[in-house]
């Protein structure tokens, strides 16, 4: 699988929007992103930097249940 790219916080949460999360607010520096499904929901904190940790990165991956390849460039 090929490595992670550096993304900034807009554009991952560029990518989540197209996934079906919406932006539910902003404590601090994190972005809160929630996607309803029919039996439960899922809440991902983005955090507000230019350049996110590739661990962060991957663990937003994970939480938001997305492929990783729709991170890929």
């Amino acid at each position: 699988m090929p490595k992670l790219p550096s993304l900034s916080a807009r554009q991952v949460c560029g990518i989540l929007e197209k996934h079906g999360f919406a932006i539910i607010r902003q404590k601090g520096s994190h972005i809160i992103l929630r996607k309803q499904l029919p039996d439960r929901g899922i809440t991902v904190p983005v955090p507000n930097h230019s350049e996110i940790a590739k661990g962060t990165l991957k663990s937003i991956i994970n939480q938001s249940e997305i492929p990783q390849s729709a991170f890929l460039k």
